[in-house]
């Protein structure tokens, strides 16, 4: 069973960027971004107040710069060709100053170079020049987004990590659902689905599962704050809130594997809905069907929130909109492109995403799904599977 990608499906990605890199007539690609490097070297690591980068040669060469206390981990982990670190930060020099001298010394400091962002930069306290200013003969140019527009397609290996993500997922859903009962608290229900769904996960995938991952380990489910009246708000906060009957709950669930992730998220009840809200979950679901229906290569990520758009226009459900119709995942729990009518990016067939159009209405409660999904030559293929219809999202009210 895959557990990682692999070493094949690592240089693959190498050769794409390298020839982007030779139309652009670069000497050198240096990355700062924590999940590009992963994506590039299998090297996963905390990103904190030090720089760390990847310096990509037009050459193929591939050289991991850390600070020293990454040291041992990069050349353990690391699909580079070398491994440099430099000292501490903050300390007597700083780290670029490390970082211009092995550009000189790889005989790169003349450029032209391309760079994801021209310095290192942290909310952690981290402060210093940019690597123009470090290298001011150098044509250092700013190349945004190259290692994430590979990111939007993904690989057969990607995807099977993303199945076997969303088939834990599913499993930690299956127990919040079965735990949930009207007088618990989410931190009653929560961990516990979590926890026993990540041990029988460890236990069936043996000991070759590393999760490597960029936020949460394991399987996991919960409610993230979103019960009852706070589930209309899309992006609450846990406040460890007690079940109560009547209570609309929004779910959400997901397990990472070999780095990637999966979505799933449902809208349940405790206890049998109203009319009221089993309208609002009607027009919910309605909703989701109008994207799925819309998802298809060629046309843009725009039209498909504008399908949406409209569908709550006609039905009159525009003061319960608040976001998008949903985002690309992988790595990252949000990625590009987006379902939003600002993004004209061109649907492809490899690319997955969340598709999740909601609905909030104050004092009542949030109603969203969101699914995982692959686009495929024709349309779409679901990735999640859970239950989405209303009789099977009940949970018990005492």
């Amino acid at each position: 069973m895959l557990l990682e990608i692999s070493d094949e499906e690592l240089k693959r990605r190498r050769t794409a960027l390298l020839k982007e890199l030779n139309e652009r007539g670069v000497k050198a690609y240096i990355i700062f971004s924590a999940t590009d490097i992963f994506y590039l070297t299998r090297f996963a690591f905390i990103p904190t107040e030090r720089p760390a980068a990847l310096v990509l040669t037009a050459t193929d060469q591939a050289i991991l710069f850390v600070p020293r206390l990454e040291e041992e981990h990069a050349q353990e982990g690391a699909r580079v060709d070398r491994v440099r670190s430099y000292p501490e930060y903050p300390t007597t020099r700083h780290p670029l100053e490390y970082l211009k001298d092995l550009l000189e010394e790889l005989g790169l400091s003349r450029g032209p170079l391309g760079v994801d962002a021209d310095g290192y930069a942290s909310p952690m306290g981290y402060r210093g020049p940019r690597l123009s200013q470090l290298l001011p003969a150098t044509e250092v140019t700013v190349l945004r987004g190259l290692v994430e527009k590979l990111r939007m397609i993904k690989a057969a290996e990607e995807v099977a990590l993303i199945r076997e993500s969303a088939r834990w997922g599913n499993l930690a859903h299956t127990l919040l659902q079965e735990y949930a009962r009207a007088g618990l608290t989410e931190l009653e229900i929560s961990p516990r689905a979590s926890m026993e769904a990540t041990l029988i996960m460890m236990r069936t995938l043996g000991k070759n599962y590393r999760p490597v991952a960029f936020g949460g380990v394991g399987a996991s489910a919960g409610f993230r704050g979103q019960i009852g009246p706070n589930s209309a708000l899309p992006h609450a906060v846990t406040t460890n809130a007690r079940l109560k009957p009547g209570d609309v709950l929004v779910t959400g669930a997901g397990a990472r594997v070999g780095g990637y992730g999966s979505e799933l998220e449902r809208t349940m009840f405790v206890g049998e809905p109203t009319p009221k809200q089993r309208w609002f979950f009607e027009k919910m679901m309605g909703a989701q069907e109008v994207a799925f229906a819309a998802i298809k290569p060629g046309r843009k990520c725009s039209e498909v929130d504008r399908e949406v758009l409209r569908y709550y226009e006609e039905e009159g459900l525009m003061e319960y909109w608040r976001h998008h119709t949903g985002h690309a995942l992988g790595l990252l729990g949000h990625e590009a492109p987006f379902f939003d009518q600002g993004d004209e990016t061109v649907i492809e067939p490899g690319m997955v995403f969340s598709v999740e159009p909601g609905l909030y209405v104050p004092g009542l409660g949030g109603f969203r799904h969101s699914d995982t999904i692959l686009v495929t030559s024709t349309g779409i293929e679901l990735i999640t599977y859970y239950p989405r219809d209303l009789e099977s999202l009940i949970v018990p009210d005492k």
